[in-house]
Formats: C-alpha cells, sequence, structure tokens
C-alpha cells in the first residue's frame, strides 16, 4: 500500500497520510458489515484512491483565480513527473486507477481484470483512453512537447 501511494503522490509523508488515512477508514468501518472478499485488492484500491483525493485536495488549496493565473508566465522547464501527476487527477477515478495498476505496479491487463472484476478487453480500452488523455494533458501543459 505504501509503495502504491508512494508512486501516485511522489513524496513519502504523503503516501504515510494515505495509510493512515486507509486505516482509520477500515476502523471506522461496521465491524458487522460483510467481510471482505480480497483484501489485498481492497487495500491497492483503497491506496489509489486515498493518494488521488490526497493530491486534489492539495491541488484545490492552491488553486489561484484565473486572472492571477493569466498575468503570470508558465513555469519553464515543467518537471514531467508533476505534470503527470496533474493530468491523472483529470482521469476518472476509474481510469487513474487501472493507469495506476498497470504502469506504477506492474499489473498485467489480466490481473488488473481479475481485481477489479471486469473484462481483460474492457481493461484494454481503458487503458488506452487513459494514455490518449494522458497524453493530450501533457502536449498542452508541457507545451506540444510530448
Amino acid at each position: 500500500m505504501f509503495r502504491t501511494a508512494y508512486r501516485i503522490t511522489g513524496n513519502a509523508a504523503d503516501a504515510e497520510d494515505v495509510l493512515q488515512t486507509i486505516f482509520l477508514r477500515l476502523l471506522k468501518r461496521d465491524s458487522g458489515g460483510a467481510a471482505l472478499q480480497n483484501e489485498e485488492s481492497y487495500l491497492r484500491r483503497a491506496a489509489v484512491n486515498a493518494s488521488v483525493d490526497l493530491i486534489r485536495a492539495r491541488r484545490a488549496e492552491r488553486e489561484v483565480p484565473l486572472s492571477e493565473t493569466l498575468a503570470q508566465k508558465p513555469p519553464l522547464g515543467s518537471d514531467l513527473r508533476d505534470a503527470l501527476r496533474k493530468a491523472l487527477l483529470r482521469l476518472t477515478p476509474q481510469l487513474a486507477e487501472i493507469f495506476a495498476l498497470r504502469y506504477f505496479e506492474d499489473f498485467s491487463n489480466q490481473q488488473i481484470a481479475e481485481l477489479l472484476n471486469i473484462s481483460q478487453v474492457l481493461v484494454a480500452v481503458k487503458l488506452h483512453r487513459a494514455r490518449r488523455q494522458l497524453r493530450n494533458e501533457l502536449r498542452s501543459s508541457l507545451g506540444g512537447s510530448i
């Protein structure tokens, strides 16, 4: 879970925050509720979702009004990792999850399909859509250099 959170957030402290959030959610879970069927799957998905939530919350805190943004020049030499993280936030949660499992966690399409209980074909389609959307986002944020 830490590795998944770290790869998405890019920061050990944030990854630790994600783990704390996940464990707090588990503690608050109704003890009379249904038992988890696949603990590993649940914890990985929880790490991906909590990481994306954390990044979105931090980004919302740092947002600047459009009028101020237009007055400033964009920073030169943007880091590709930062641009990728920002682009990941624009994906739907399912696309971000599938992309993270495939490219950050090195799961195969078959493993992702089994983990999410969907078909391999759907995984491939979702990955294609995610890559296309990320490519377009990165092109626009990095000035067409990708």
